[in-house]
């Protein structure tokens, strides 16, 4: 399967094809409106923003399963993102990216790139390898994601070819971008 073949659930409990995104860099991110990561939202939308026109698109999909940090609806989520964080790019139905229920556009993903650690110089991140261990001794070695605010870049023929963990320097998921671009 291709990034393509997959459906996703769209805000309003129905499925969209992923095959409308052909020929487009896409940033595929799990979110979660009450995380210490919460404010990228705004840094998204200023990244969405400079690259929009190029062919560009942010695929925003809630997700509770950290915490139960995105514990509102669907509309209420919405609703956060677009009047506190202005956010603009899509956003889709709450999903699950590890475990049992998990969306099968996850595990597609997590398959092609694998953990790749967290930042260093990110405040958050002795919390983070913190809770992981707690939770799996093995953490850095599985493909699981580990936080809300993972992203997957996706380039213009549908290759997953970056992965990068809640925390990374946004610079440096701006430049991915742009080298696609």
């Amino acid at each position: 399967m291709a990034i393509y073949d997959y459906k996703v659930p769209t805000k309003d409990g129905k499925e969209t094809d992923l095959s409308q995104y052909k020929d487009t860099v896409l940033l595929i991110v799990n979110t979660a409106t009450q995380c210490g990561f919460t404010p990228e939202y705004k840094e998204l939308e200023k990244i969405y923003e400079q690259y929009r026109e190029k062919g560009f698109e942010i695929l925003d999909f809630p997700c509770n399963q950290f915490k139960e940090q995105a514990p509102e609806s669907i509309d209420e989520i919405d609703r956060i993102c677009t009047l506190t964080y202005g956010t603009t790019y899509p956003r889709f139905g709450k999903i699950e990216v590890n475990g049992e229920g998990e969306l099968g556009l996850y595990t597609y993903l997590k398959s092609k790139h694998s953990f790749t650690g967290f930042e260093k110089k990110h405040k958050l991140t002795p919390v983070l390898e913190g809770l992981m261990a707690e939770r799996d001794p093995d953490y850095q070695n599985n493909s699981a994601i580990k936080w809300n605010f993972t992203k997957f870049l996706v380039d213009r023929k549908g290759n997953v070819v970056a992965r990068f963990e809640p925390g990374q320097d946004l610079g440096k998921v701006s430049a991915a971008i742009e080298a696609l671009l």
